[in-house]
């Protein structure tokens, strides 16, 4: 009676851990499309970017905060060279607007 109630806990344990692991994966897929889509916004956003300062300041920051949005999901969903690829790409441009925003963005 007592074994067979561990088994049973054993095993309600073990399809608890498993049902997490698969919603997180769940999770994560849907989070990596929607943080792409957001990645694909923001580009096509800074090739429109064609105003003056203050519209391109704007633009600038909205882009690095998504790109620092968009790391964060990356960074805990993915793995192995994609997760590097990918951070690198949205990290380097994180810096690259960052840089851009502190020299041209004063005051604006």
């Amino acid at each position: 009676m007592i074994q067979s109630f561990r088994t049973a806990a054993a095993l309600t344990l073990a399809a608890g851990i498993s049902g997490a692991a698969a919603q997180g994966e769940t999770t994560c897929a849907r989070d990596v499309l929607v943080a792409q889509s957001m990645q694909r916004q923001a580009l096509e956003q800074l090739e429109q970017a064609d105003g003056d300062d203050a519209q391109n300041c704007r633009v600038w920051r909205r882009h690095v905060e998504t790109m620092r949005r968009v790391a964060s999901v990356y960074g805990r969903c993915l793995s192995g060279s994609e997760r590097g690829e990918r951070l690198a790409q949205v990290q380097g441009s994180d810096r690259e607007f960052s840089a851009a925003i502190k020299a041209r963005c004063k005051g604006l």
